[in-house]
């Protein structure tokens, strides 16, 4: 299919992300789990190095389920019986993400195991910036939206369906503003992410209810996050 623009190129990507999300019990499992690390990895203060080892491990983890996705369905569409090079194509796809798995295994022992243990609960989100925390709400938002999309069936994830991940940004972005400690920048934060909330539904995308369980999802999650750091 040729998009006739970038947003239908984003889409059909996202399309393709939440169907893998939605389709294949791995790729829920991959998904969820980066997420776990990516929140243990803030909470245990690593290095920006170590964030960045970490984000592109989880990223060649479930970009290879992704693949072996793409891999399983092209090889029903070519042969729906069972012939041995379908089966020889199938296994080593799995191989593949099972190669992933085991390095990224690694790479989360090597990273995050020596402060696990030395761990104190006091120390929990404390020394984290502020910044980095915004980043990692957002990213957790955003996984949030995708398997929310994916378990109610949403068939445009740019437009429409439950919740708007339009609007959860915005509030998770005015959140972060407002601990950044500058109220009146924060008033202007939420103001805008009332106005994003707002042409979401005027424009007809999404319907009131889509918008304010978006805006809870976004507000909550860096809440939360903040919360714990304070």
């Amino acid at each position: 299919m040729r998009s006739r623009n970038i947003i239908d190129s984003f889409n059909h990507a996202i399309d393709g992300i939440v169907y893998a999300v939605k389709t294949q019990r791995n790729a829920k499992v991959h998904l969820i789990i980066g997420m776990l690390v990516m929140i243990l990895a803030m909470v245990l203060n690593v290095t920006r190095v170590e964030l960045l080892i970490l984000l592109l491990t989880i990223g060649m983890v479930i970009s290879a389920e992704m693949i072996n996705t793409a891999i399983e369905e092209v090889v029903n569409l070519a042969h729906e019986g069972i012939h041995p090079l379908a089966r020889i194509a199938k296994n080593v796809a799995a191989g593949a993400v099972l190669f992933c798995s085991v390095i990224a295994a690694g790479v989360g022992y090597i990273v995050l195991f020596e402060r696990l243990i030395q761990f104190e609960l006091r120390s929990l989100m404390r020394g984290i910036d502020s910044a980095d925390l915004a980043l990692l709400a957002l990213l957790i938002v955003i996984g949030s939206i995708i398997l929310i999309k994916s378990a109610t069936g949403s068939s445009n994830y740019f437009k429409g369906g439950m919740p708007s991940g339009h609007t959860a940004l915005a509030f998770s972005l005015a959140v972060a503003i407002m601990y950044a400690g500058n109220t009146f920048v924060a008033c202007f934060g939420f103001a805008l992410a009332l106005l994003v909330a707002h042409t979401r539904v005027q424009s007809k995308i999404h319907s009131l209810g889509e918008v304010i369980i978006g805006g809870l999802l976004g507000f909550v999650i860096t809440l939360i996050l903040f919360q714990l750091r304070a």
